[in-house]
């Protein structure tokens, strides 16, 4: 897929709605204000880059530690069965206390090819959704990295 060019103007609302919206009624005519563009001109870049694949959604981002999850855990799994992969995967990835859901590829010292991110209220709430996941998609082999202390967390900016 070749790279969508942007006008100067889109680049601009792109930078601007990267970051925090403006805390008003009207958050897409503040934008298009500071911008030098029109409300319209906001959302019909969204509304065309969500409708071309480009973005998947445009919502609030939930800072989950203040808002009581502390804990988290990533958590390798080891899908034995390389046809059940993309399958096991979207079965972890629905669950709502995942945030993270990838496959990667397994090497013979550290076999685990499906990586979760599963954020709770304590470590109970992980391992009770461990043991849920091993029932609903039969994989056991797995291992538990916890989170220690948050050193970087960022989202990337491309304008």
């Amino acid at each position: 897929m070749a790279a969508r060019k942007f006008t100067d103007t889109q680049r601009q609302i792109l930078r601007r709605i990267q970051g925090d919206l403006p805390d008003s009624a009207t958050p897409f005519a503040d934008i298009a204000a500071e911008v030098g563009a029109s409300e319209q001109d906001v959302l019909d870049l969204v509304r065309s880059l969500k409708a071309d694949g480009a973005i998947r959604r445009f919502g609030a981002t939930l800072r989950h530690q203040k808002a009581g999850y502390a804990f988290n855990a990533m958590v390798a799994w080891h899908v034995e069965d390389a046809t059940k992969i993309t399958e096991t995967g979207h079965k972890m990835a629905d669950r709502q206390e995942i945030s993270h859901c990838y496959h990667r590829p397994g090497t013979e010292d550290w076999p685990y090819n499906i990586y979760t991110m599963i954020h709770g209220q304590s470590p109970d709430d992980y391992k009770r959704v461990v043991s849920e996941l091993i029932q609903e998609t039969g994989v056991e082999k797995y291992e538990v990295l916890e989170s220690l202390k948050e050193l970087k967390k960022s989202s990337m900016k491309y304008f």
